[in-house]
């Protein structure tokens, strides 16, 4: 396989970050598709091991995995692009969107073409839940693992991090009294070794200058201590008030380093303090927000910058120049930890990749991770069938239509994700005008 060029991935992280719609598990399933399915820029085994990885980071996954592979493919450069193209277009939109919603309200239109886009997203994320249990499903054990998961998530409520820290208190325990648990079956794992030689990045890849570095990793270190510095330099000297600057910055930085379990984790968090506490917008501000957030592309934790926005916007009497800043400031915090989770953990996990014992500890992480992708399908979907209450009479049958068409669409047809997701987003114009 030749590799890929640093301009080809350049114009895919590009796109990524316009049509990266669904939440992790739609921009997984899009990345999964794409570098794996479509270019065999890398195999199954290498795209689960960093994502297993990204899995027990706080931040969200999609945005690290996106990290690592460009940093796999061409070094820092590219997990530099990789990561900042996954959220710029993002911010951009929705500083766009941030502007309107001051200036204007509402636009209805503007909704109505992101509803058509929600049912394509729900059959993308069934799409990536097939994919990676087929991939990650190797064994019973693995099944009863990933049933395990989602029965804690969606019917007891337990934490993400904690279903996370169970399956590697499980897999620990097994390995130690019933290491036969993880046996796989011969025949699937000679046609996954076979399979590897398909693609530019597999399990038995030596990339030049993944080893790891001490020197380098100080480094790392450092840069990132002086990129969170420099900004409260910037404030204190060029802005009227440094108080409100600095309590923005270090409010963002700390819900940065929370969000293990992704954005609906640290959510209420977020809305509680930033509502009741600091005032920075109302309730009803919070909800608009997250509604923004859902209809965008890119993480739904970009919802923070959406109130960081806001708090620029409303603390500075009205200002559009105060809640673009706050909207700027708000990106920089929650996303630089991000680049250093991945730039110094990513070259010590792909020393793992062949250690038996971290491979089937992690294995297990993604067969937990598959029972929560399993309830945030269930999630998405009943937000988007059922939008007002779980009835029969209650559903929306258009939007429960669409997710079937595009179902068949993907799956049956193998029309491309990302031509479909122009079709679902011309579909919902479309309704908009004719029934509205």
């Amino acid at each position: 396989m030749n590799p890929p060029t640093f301009h080809e991935a350049l114009r895919f992280w590009l796109k990524l970050g316009f049509i990266s719609f669904g939440g992790p598990a739609g921009q997984i399933a899009i990345m999964h598709e794409y570098l794996v399915d479509k270019k065999k820029w890398m195999s199954d085994s290498k795209f689960l091991h960093a994502l297993n990885y990204c899995m027990i980071l706080p931040g969200p996954e999609a945005q690290q995995l996106a990290i690592y592979i460009g940093w796999l493919l061409h070094g820092t450069w590219g997990g530099l692009a990789a990561g900042v193209l996954f959220v710029l277009p993002s911010m951009f939109i929705l500083l766009g969107l941030s502007l309107v919603y001051v200036t204007f309200g509402n636009v209805p239109w503007v909704y109505a073409l992101f509803d058509g886009l929600k049912p394509a997203v729900i059959a993308i994320v069934i799409l990536a839940l097939i994919k990676i249990g087929k991939k990650s499903l190797a064994t019973p054990f693995h099944y009863l693992v990933a049933a395990a998961a989602f029965c804690c998530i969606f019917f007891l409520n337990v934490p993400f991090p904690l279903i996370i820290l169970g399956a590697i208190i499980t897999a620990a325990l097994a390995r130690r009294f019933l290491p036969r648990l993880f046996q796989q079956n011969q025949k699937k794992t000679e046609k996954q070794d076979a399979d590897e030689a398909g693609y530019f990045l597999n399990k038995n890849s030596v990339l030049p200058g993944t080893a790891f570095n001490a020197a380098r990793l100080a480094r790392q270190v450092l840069t990132a201590a002086a990129l969170w510095v420099l900004p409260f330099v910037l404030f204190y000297f060029f802005t009227k008030d440094f108080t409100f600057w600095k309590t923005l910055s270090l409010f963002f930085t700390q819900a940065a380093l929370v969000t293990f379990g992704g954005a609906y984790a640290v959510l209420p968090y977020v809305a509680q303090v930033s509502v009741e506490k600091l005032n920075w917008l109302s309730s009803l501000q919070m909800v608009d927000g997250l509604a923004l957030g859902e209809t965008t592309p890119g993480p739904l934790i970009m919802v923070l910058v959406f109130v960081g926005y806001m708090a620029g916007y409303n603390h500075f009497g009205g200002s559009l120049w105060m809640g673009t800043l706050g909207l700027v400031a708000t990106t920089f915090f929650t996303f630089l930890p991000c680049f250093l989770f991945i730039f110094a953990g990513a070259p010590i996990i792909e020393k793992t990749q062949e250690d038996r014992q971290v491979k089937e500890v992690l294995g297990l992480v993604t067969a937990a991770a598959v029972g929560v992708v399993l309830n945030l399908t269930i999630y998405l979907g009943k937000a988007v069938i059922f939008p007002n209450e779980l009835l029969w009479a209650a559903t929306d049958w258009v939007a429960l239509g669409w997710v079937a068409v595009s179902f068949l669409a993907m799956y049956r047809y193998k029309v491309g994700m990302m031509t479909w997701i122009g079709v679902s987003a011309l579909f919902g114009l479309v309704e908009y005008f004719i029934f509205h």
